[in-house]
């Protein structure tokens, strides 16, 4: 029987468990094993996605969690660990010939043995796998071909981020233009903008959204993700409900609202004031001349049809404000949450309010329901800051 499952399939790994950098960017906290044990105990996942997989020591990790008995490979495919399964993951950027700039796509596969032969593959044409999202010497197509041969899933990465993304730079209009869109299984939407924005460009109604975290430190994780209709948390059931087979499913897409998001329209660089006028050579309010373009801005360029997401017969995209941007809600508050719910799924969906009375703050109770209604309101957010709840 099918149950519902929350599931966020991109999360980075900042080190190795020697303390050898992975994701530099990301937190020296986001070791495997604490990933493991927060999106199970803390965060209540079902399933998660980590991205940096093909890395030989992460490998010889997991090879020896298996060894001890603390995680199982599951017959389907995935890691099982505690009440979590682990999907094998790989960020990669591509910059081949056809680019107009750089592109980032997650991989998936399904066993450690496919995410071998894929790091065996990478060695030549990758200058260092020991780090995440790195530059593949490999055209687009020939490694979509080569995650196709492995069994694996090809999803192309927060595909309007102004940076290293399919629309922000990659291509000029279609995807196209780079990879072959057959071999592509769904894409990722990213934290500035939902599927209603996403479905003004006719060439991605024939895909799935996938809305997930991109993490890099442990209290990002489960900050967007999805719930999944699956008989069981396995990578073969997690391809059904992609493609929504047998009755598997993605129920529902939770991710922030859009204007939370770092690059939600143009804003300058400098004060992150938002820029309505595109002639505008200098920012009104600081004089600085260099502003990064929005979302919303590169997707009116891009809009092509006005069919809505109903009509495409989408599946929900709730509005989520993680519990990080609820105001007033510190860390030793948080905590008591924790504590007393158990994992941050059950504060922020299951939780009744006046349970939450008994532990926080009318105002933070009152935040976290308005939250749930869609009922808040935001500072928008641009050139690499977030929104804000007002």
């Amino acid at each position: 029987m099918s149950e519902h499952f929350y599931v966020d399939l991109h999360i980075h790994i900042g080190r190795t468990n020697s303390g050898k950098p992975v994701k530099i960017t990301g937190a020296k906290s986001l070791t495997i094993t604490n990933i493991l044990t927060e999106a199970a105990l803390v965060k209540g996942m079902d399933m998660i996605g980590v991205i940096d997989c093909h890395v030989p020591e992460v490998l010889n990790e997991l090879e020896q969690m298996i060894e001890q008995g603390n995680v199982i490979e599951l017959e389907e495919g995935g890691l099982r660990f505690e009440n979590v399964t682990l999907i094998l993951g790989s960020e990669i950027e591509i910059y081949d010939e056809h680019c107009q700039g750089p592109i980032h796509v997650l991989v998936y596969f399904p066993f450690l043995e496919k995410m071998k032969q894929f790091t065996d593959w990478l060695e030549g044409r990758m200058k260092n796998r020991t780090l995440s999202s790195q530059r593949l010497y490999e055209t687009g197509i020939n490694l979509q071909r080569k995650v196709k041969e492995l069994d694996g899933l090809f999803i192309p990465a927060h595909i309007f981020t102004p940076f290293k993304s399919l629309y922000g730079k990659g291509v000029n209009k279609s995807l196209e233009e780079v990879f072959d869109p057959t071999l592509i299984d769904a894409v990722e939407l990213g934290l500035s903008s939902d599927t209603t924005m996403a479905d003004q460009i006719s060439e991605l109604h024939h895909y799935p959204y996938l809305s997930n975290s991109d993490a890099h430190s442990l209290a990002k994780i489960a900050r967007e993700y999805q719930v999944l209709k699956m008989d069981q948390p396995t990578f073969k059931e997690l391809h059904m409900a992609i493609k929504g087979e047998m009755g598997r499913a993605i129920i529902a897409n939770y991710g922030l609202d859009p204007r939370l998001g770092k690059y939600h329209r143009t804003s300058c660089e400098k004060c992150c004031t938002i820029i309505e006028d595109s002639d505008l050579e200098k920012c009104a309010a600081c004089g600085h001349h260099r502003f990064t373009k929005g979302v919303y801005e590169r997707l009116i360029e891009l809009t092509d049809h006005q069919t809505s997401s109903q009509e495409i017969n989408r599946p929900p995209y709730v509005h989520q404000v993680p519990l990080e941007f609820i105001p007033k809600l510190g860390p030793k508050t948080l905590a008591k949450l924790r504590d007393y719910f158990k994992t941050e799924m059950a504060i922020i969906h299951e939780a009744p309010e006046e349970a939450l009375r008994e532990v926080v703050s009318d105002a933070i109770v009152s935040y976290i329901m308005k939250a749930r209604l869609g009922e808040l309101t935001f500072k928008t957010g641009g050139a690499g800051r977030y929104g804000k709840v007002e």
